[in-house]
Order: structure tokens, then sequence, then C-alpha cells
């Protein structure tokens, strides 16, 4: 089965790929926007007609889409995360009518959450932020697009190799500066909401099963953790791993990507209906993986 997987040298996407090359039968192809990549791709940029030529060339039997913005302007957003996804898919209604296309979505697009509820499939969709906004157009290009499609829509993921760019990985950074100081003093925003938190290991096997499931498969799916989990309890759970002495204080401030939702968490039966998927880490897995990979990061922050 020849697999292509867009964005791969990303944090979902580098999983996503490893994943899927140790699995047999499967002939993995990665591409990028990145000068090198051996399937040059940039859904942001490139023409319909472009992306079919490179898509082309590969003849996939499948397509996973980990390519995506999660900062940035709205324009950004809407470029990578809106725009994108149309463009792959009328590149591969040309060049790959015939391959599933797995595009990775987020939670956000749900928006805020009623506490104590699940967000289901079949909910509204009512994003909250720029970033939300973005990736349901996303959804919405790959829904309307007739071809053999699923999105995952994914909560917020933690694990090995997380990015500075979210709070876990940037909390790791953090604790890694302040050592075994007693002194030191981290300081991060308000830390009350309640959040979905998937392994990226998990995120990475619900990919897998869905680019290689047999058959038709529902157009959204959501992937998460299983339950909804206060971002204060993360914090401090990775403090603890790290053996951090000094002390966390919060500013009371949030991030305007997910200052407006104070509770998501999805419900993911749907998932392990059609894809026999259901997250095998827990939390605490996640944050000593998280840990244990961010020692091996280079001095400016590389991935592991």
């Amino acid at each position: 089965m020849r697999i292509l997987v867009l964005g791969s040298t990303g944090y979902l996407g580098a999983h996503v790929a490893a994943r899927l090359r140790a699995r047999p039968g499967v002939r993995l192809f990665t591409g990028g926007r990145e000068a090198g990549a051996p399937v040059r791709a940039d859904l942001a940029a490139d023409s319909p007609a472009r992306l079919a030529q490179s898509i082309g060339a590969v003849a996939p039997d499948a397509v996973v889409n980990c390519a995506g913005a999660v900062g940035g302007d709205p324009a950004v957003l809407h470029a990578v995360n809106a725009r994108g996804p149309g463009a792959l898919c009328d590149a591969l209604r040309q060049a790959a009518p015939r391959a599933r296309l797995v595009h990775l979505g987020s939670a956000a697009e749900y928006g805020p959450g009623e506490p104590g509820t699940l967000a289901a499939e079949p909910d509204p969709a009512r994003p909250a932020s720029a970033y939300g906004e973005s990736k349901w157009a996303g959804t919405v290009a790959v829904g309307r697009s007739a071809l053999d499609a699923v999105v995952l829509r994914v909560g917020n993921p933690v694990g090995p190799g997380a990015p500075d760019a979210g709070l876990p990985g940037r909390l790791a950074a953090l604790l890694r500066a302040a050592g075994s100081d007693p002194g030191a003093v981290i300081r991060l925003g308000d830390l009350s909401a309640y959040r979905d938190f998937v392994d990226v290991r998990d995120v990475a096997a619900a990919a897998e099963a869905a680019a290689t499931a047999p058959g038709p498969l529902p157009p959204v799916l959501n992937v998460g953790g299983g339950g909804a989990v206060p971002v204060r309890e993360l914090v401090h759970r990775l403090a603890r791993i790290a053996g951090f002495r000094g002390r966390i204080e919060e500013d009371g401030g949030a991030s305007a990507r997910s200052g407006e939702v104070s509770w998501q968490c999805s419900d993911i039966s749907a998932a392990r209906e059609a894809l026999g998927w259901r997250p095998v880490h827990g939390l605490e897995d996640s944050l000593a993986a998280l840990w244990a990979a961010a020692g091996l990061r280079d001095p400016v922050g590389g991935r592991p």
C-alpha cells in the first residue's frame, strides 16, 4: 500500500510517518513545503495543478494530511488550514481520485463545551478562535470534496516531541531551564480550563487505522484521550516528573487561542466503532515520555 504523509516534519506528521514506516506492507512517501522534501507540496501556496503533479508521481492509495498551522495571524491560518485542504482535495480529484484522504482536524472546531458533556461528531461547530475557524473551514472543504475522505478531529496532543508552540512543550523547556533551583519561579497564564489531552502516539495510531481501514468511513471521527483534565493538573504533574523544586504562578491571563473555551472533551466512541481504535497511553505516560524526549533536544530547541 502506497501512503503519502504531508506535513511529515511537523509534530503530528513525524509520529504518523514513523508509525506507517514501521508497518509491514506499506510503502511510505513523505511530503512538505521544504525544498528538500521527497515530495514537494506546499498546500498554502501551490496551485491544485502543481499539487496534482507532485501527488500523481507517487500514485498513492492513501494520503494523510498532517500539514497545518497553530499560530500566526488569521490570514496565515486560513491559507494553511482552510485553503490548503481545499487545494489538496482539488489535486486529489485530478491525480488520485480513488485514494483515501485522512485529514487531521481539531477539537477546536467545536468551540466552547458545556462542563461535564462530551462533544460528538454530529454536534454543530462553534469555533471561538481564528484557529478553530480555519480548521473548521478545512473540514468543510474535505467534506464537500466527494472523495473517500475522513477528518480526524484531534484533541490536545501531548507526548514526546511536543513543540514549544503549545503549553506542554513550552512548560518542558521552562522546567529544563529552571533545573533544580528551589527559588525558580515559572509564571503561566490561567490554568483553570479543562482539556481533552491525547497522546501523539495514539493520534498516529488513529491515522494509521484510518488510512488502512477497508471500506468507507464516517466523514468525521473524534480522536481524544477520553476525558477532560484540568490544565493545572497537567502542569503540576509535569513539574513533579521533572523534579521541579520552585514555584508555579498563574497570572490570570489566557491565550487568545483558548481563553474563551473553559471546557473541552470529545466523545471518542465513534472512532472505536469505525476503526477499532482507542487511546492506550495515559496522561502520566505521555508526560513522562515528553520529559524524557525533551532531554534529547538540541540547545536551540530542535525536534528530538
